[in-house]
């Protein structure tokens, strides 16, 4: 099987540098708002959107995506809106995914959850709380609706687990680069590298790297090691600082196109 998110993979590496993937929550800063950053996002050069599910309880997430999955849940986000967001985003011709915890599948119905991806031209989902000895039900149904089970990994993951987590995984490994919480900062940990040199040394899958880039250099940096730079916290702070929509939304762009060149200089 080969989704959007595979073939997109081939042509980063085919240009010897590192995909950008951006992350925004369905319905934030708005309904509408969420669909007007996809698209500036798409116009700044991203090559992958991750759409994220919000979530009440995001153990994961650093302050400033619970602070914007908050907003999202007051404006009445549900699921239909996540595949809403998914199909703006994946009718731009980037490669898209979701991310979210396991809750939400299991509440809107395994089968059924990875079929409304499929159908809304998703390429995968990223489960960052699903481990893989409870994720019998959900392989089946991705592979049923051929979209990828992305895994996340840890530097705290062993060798051992590294093994077995990515032989599991589609698409691409999804490498948590600091321990704990994910946001912006200052320093992305020297522990990203040493994780995507141990994931490569188990799976020929590309590794990319999230929780922290907010920078060109960092991008640039990140890129020199990785398949892929992942940006979330980032564009969301500028989106909760901007006076309106549309000064957000140029912010938003401008750091996109930032972070293309940075990708693009990494090797």
């Amino acid at each position: 099987m080969s989704s959007r998110l595979d073939e997109l993979f081939i042509k980063v590496r085919a240009e010897n540098r590192a995909a950008l993937i951006a992350y925004i929550p369905a319905g934030f800063p708005s309904k509408s708002g969420c669909a007007k950053v996809i698209q500036a996002l798409a116009n700044a050069g991203v090559d992958a959107i991750e759409i994220g599910f919000p979530y009440s309880d995001p153990v994961m997430d650093g302050p400033t995506i619970q602070e914007a999955a908050d907003i999202s849940l007051k404006g009445g986000t549900e699921a239909a809106d996540v595949f809403a967001a998914l199909k703006v985003a994946s009718d731009t011709g980037v490669a898209s995914v979701v991310m979210t915890y396991w809750n939400p599948i299991e509440k809107y119905g395994v089968s059924k959850f990875a079929e409304a991806i499929s159908t809304n031209g998703g390429s995968g989902v990223i489960t960052p709380d699903l481990t893989i000895e409870e994720s019998s039900q959900w392989l089946m149904a991705s592979s049923t609706h051929k979209i990828n089970p992305i895994f996340v990994v840890a530097p705290s993951s062993s060798d051992e687990r590294l093994a077995q987590v990515t032989s599991k995984t589609g698409g691409f490994v999804y490498a948590a680069s600091v321990m704990g919480v994910t946001g912006a900062r200052t320093t992305v940990s020297v522990d990203a590298k040493d994780l995507v040199n141990r994931v490569r040394s188990v799976t020929s899958l590309p590794v990319c790297v999230g929780l922290g880039v907010s920078t060109r250099e960092q991008a640039k940096s990140v890129a020199g090691y990785s398949d892929g730079v992942i940006v979330g916290s980032a564009f969301i702070k500028l989106l909760l600082n901007s006076e309106d929509e549309a000064s957000g939304l140029e912010a938003v762009s401008l750091l996109a196109k930032e972070l293309a060149l940075g990708v693009r200089e990494g090797r």
